[in-house]
C-alpha cells in the first residue's frame, strides 16, 4: 500500500514548491489527485503506458472506459491529434480554459491504453490554477478521470478523494471544494456536425450559441440504458455516480412528483426501510422521511450541480436503505444533473402521473 501524501495549496496562488513535489511524481510515473473547476481528477502522464495502467488499477476502472487528457497549452492539442478543425478552434477559443472536453482523431503518440483502444482522444484545458500549474510543471499532458473508485459519486473535495483512494495513489493536492461540481461537457468534434456525448459544465444552450449545429447522442438525454459498442466519452458505459443505497428517480410535474415520493416513503416504511429523500429547497419541508437533503433552489441549477455529488456521498454515511430523488429542470446545467441522477439510479425512473 502506498503512503498517500496530502499537499494543501492555495487555489488562487498555488505554492510552486508543493506543485513541483506533485509534478515530480507525475514525471516518475506516479498518480496525483488534483482539483479542477468541475471535480477532482486522478492524474498520470498521458504518454506513459505503465502509469495509465496503474491509474486504471487504482480506480478499479475498466480499461474500455476512456480518460480525458488535460493540457495547459494549445500546442499539445496539435501533437495529440491528427487534425484540429475550424469548428474545434472556435470552440477552444470561446470555452478554453473551461469545462468543455473535445474529442478528436488521435495521433500515433497517444498510447492505446490512454485512448481505451479508440481512434479518438478526449482533451480539455481546465480552468483551475492548480491544475494548469501542475500540468505545466509536469511537462506532459495529464490523463485524469475523476479521482474516485469507479462507479461511486465523483469527488468534489480532497476529503472525498482520501475516502476512496487513500493508500492507492501517491499525492492528493487539496485546494478546497470544486466550483462546478459535475464533470465537463464532452463534445465529439471528430464528426460533423459535432455530437454532444456527455452533458456537463458547459450547457447545450451555450454550445448552440457558439456553433451552427450540435447533435445529441441518445445517451446524453436517455431515460434508459444505452449501450454503445465503443464509448468515446467517460460516463457512457458502466455504472456511474451511484451511492451505496439504491436510488429511485421520480420525474414529471412537481406536484405529482411530490405525491409519488410521499407514497414511496409510506410504502418503504411499511417494510421497515430507512428512507432518504433528495429534494429541493422549494419542497424539502413537505417530506417526512428518515433523512431529507436539499439540492438547493430549482431556480438555480448551477447551485444544484455543485452540491449533487457531495449530497449523494452524505447519504452513504446516513445508512439509508433507499434514496428517492426528485427530477430537476433540464435547462442549463439541469441536463447534466439529470444525466448524473439517471445514471446513479441505474435508470430506475418513475414517471409521476
Amino acid at each position: 500500500m502506498k503512503q498517500t501524501k496530502i499537499l494543501k495549496v492555495d487555489p488562487q496562488q498555488p505554492e510552486i514548491d508543493k506543485i513541483r513535489q506533485a509534478a515530480d511524481f507525475i514525471k516518475s510515473g506516479g498518480l496525483v489527485a488534483f482539483p479542477t473547476e468541475t471535480v477532482y481528477g486522478l492524474g498520470a502522464d498521458a504518454l506513459n503506458t505503465k502509469a495509465i495502467l496503474d491509474l486504471f488499477t487504482a480506480k478499479k476502472r475498466p480499461l474500455d472506459n476512456p480518460s480525458i487528457v488535460h493540457v495547459e497549452n494549445f500546442e499539445d492539442v496539435t501533437r495529440l491529434t491528427l487534425q484540429v478543425s475550424t469548428t474545434a478552434k472556435e470552440l477552444m477559443k470561446k470555452f478554453w480554459p473551461g469545462p468543455l472536453t473535445l474529442v478528436f482523431k488521435r495521433s500515433n503518440i497517444v498510447p492505446e491504453v490512454t485512448a481505451a483502444g479508440l481512434e479518438t482522444i478526449a482533451i480539455r484545458m481546465p480552468q483551475h490554477k492548480v491544475a494548469l500549474t501542475l500540468i505545466r510543471e509536469s511537462r506532459c499532458p495529464i490523463a485524469a478521470p475523476s479521482a474516485n473508485i469507479a462507479g461511486k459519486p465523483s469527488p468534489t473535495s480532497a476529503e472525498h478523494v482520501l475516502e476512496d483512494l487513500n493508500g492507492r495513489i501517491d499525492v492528493i493536492i487539496d485546494a478546497g471544494a470544486t466550483r462546478i461540481g459535475v464533470e465537463s461537457t464532452v463534445l465529439d468534434v471528430s464528426v460533423e456536425p459535432p455530437m454532444l456525448l456527455r452533458p456537463g459544465g458547459v450547457s447545450l444552450e451555450a454550445l448552440k450559441d457558439a456553433i451552427d449545429e450540435v447533435q445529441l447522442h441518445p445517451f446524453a438525454v436517455s431515460e434508459k440504458e444505452v449501450a454503445p459498442e465503443k464509448a468515446k466519452s467517460p460516463g457512457m458505459k458502466h455504472k456511474h455516480y451511484a451511492p451505496k443505497a439504491p436510488l429511485i428517480l421520480v420525474e414529471g410535474d412537481l406536484s405529482k412528483v411530490m405525491s409519488t415520493i410521499k407514497e414511496l416513503i409510506a410504502n418503504y416504511w411499511l417494510n421497515d426501510k430507512r428512507v432518504g429523500v433528495l429534494a429541493t429547497s422549494e419542497t424539502a419541508w413537505a417530506y417526512e422521511a428518515d433523512v431529507v437533503k436539499s439540492l438547493g433552489s430549482r431556480r438555480n441549477v448551477e447551485a444544484m450541480a455543485s452540491q449533487l455529488f457531495r449530497l449523494l456521498r452524505e447519504f452513504d454515511s446516513e445508512n439509508v436503505d433507499v434514496i428517492v430523488a426528485e427530477g430537476v429542470p433540464l435547462d442549463g446545467l439541469g441536463l447534466a444533473v439529470m444525466n448524473r441522477l439517471r445514471k446513479a439510479s441505474g435508470y430506475n425512473i418513475i414517471k409521476a402521473v
